[in-house]
């Protein structure tokens, strides 16, 4: 039994659990912005959704093309597919995505970004429900997919590829970036070098199997690399040396779009320009 007396320290102490413990944020109206994270279960707008301009994207031409025909069918309420962007870290999975959506905004289609964690991937038909009736387009951005031993996320997103009865609406299409073609880790664990070993990864590259445009991204040479930091250079203004450019990708092991963006702010911020 509570006494009266021990009533104001409850209270204390409930006050105090509810200050560590914040509400979660409001939701966001999903008609007036044009990206989103959804975050416990609600969708938040996005703070400063500046995607990179298409054009600035260089040397991944083919896989621009695909994904921007895909996503403006989306945007247009035609048949569209769920897309696995696949491949080396640092090509430009993540950029592209969000420069086409940013790219078709542009041209006036009503899409917008909605980024998912991976571990929120359960909590996606709850998501299909708020979106579902409205006459805008989404594409959904699940970035960084693994395939870790006992999550739900992978399971989850099979289901809603294979459009189970809780599959996403025709107004949203999935863009799932990964490391792999196939979503499977890097080396088997002791499970998987059992006996059902063949059962695990079939099932790992069923998932893959789900999405309907696969695009593969690739570690670029050094003329494709060099390209990239012009494009970059040529929309700020800056100059840079070859050698230098070279040498700053050397030194961290890699060519490809995400060095080069790196090294270009760091020029940038040898020359006191902002970005």
């Amino acid at each position: 039994m509570t006494n009266a007396s021990d009533t104001p320290d409850l209270a204390r102490i409930a006050a105090a659990l509810e200050r560590l413990s914040p509400p979660p944020p409001p939701a966001a109206d999903p008609h007036a912005h044009p990206a989103y994270v959804w975050r416990e279960g609600v969708l938040v707008a996005a703070r400063g959704f500046r995607p990179l301009a298409l054009d600035l994207l260089t040397g991944i031409e083919p896989q621009k093309a695909a994904l921007l025909q895909n996503a403006r069918r989306l945007a247009d309420r035609l048949p569209a597919h769920d897309v696995l962007l696949w491949g080396a870290r640092g090509t430009g999975k993540s950029s592209l995505v969000k420069s086409v959506v940013g790219a078709l905004r542009a041209e006036g289609k009503d899409i917008a970004l909605i980024e998912v964690a991976p571990d929120s991937l359960p909590t996606l038909p709850h998501l299909f429900d708020l979106i579902a009736r409205s006459a805008r387009a989404f594409a959904l951005f699940v970035d960084d997919l693994g395939f870790e031993e006992g999550a739900a996320g992978p399971r989850t997103l099979r289901s809603l590829l294979e459009g189970g009865a809780e599959a996403r609406p025709d107004n949203a299409r999935l863009h799932v970036t990964a490391n792999r073609r196939h979503i499977v880790a890097r080396e088997h664990g002791e499970e998987e070098r059992a006996i059902n070993a063949r059962d695990v990864l079939d099932d790992r590259l069923a998932l893959a199997d789900r999405f309907g445009l696969s695009v593969g991204f690739h570690n670029v040479d050094q003329p494709t690399y060099l390209a990239m930091v012009a494009a970059y250079a040529a929309k700020l203004g800056l100059l840079f040396d070859g050698a230098d450019a070279v040498a700053w990708a050397t030194g961290r092991g890699a060519r490809s779009g995400r060095v080069a963006w790196q090294y270009v702010v760091e020029l940038a911020g040898r020359e006191g320009k902002r970005v």
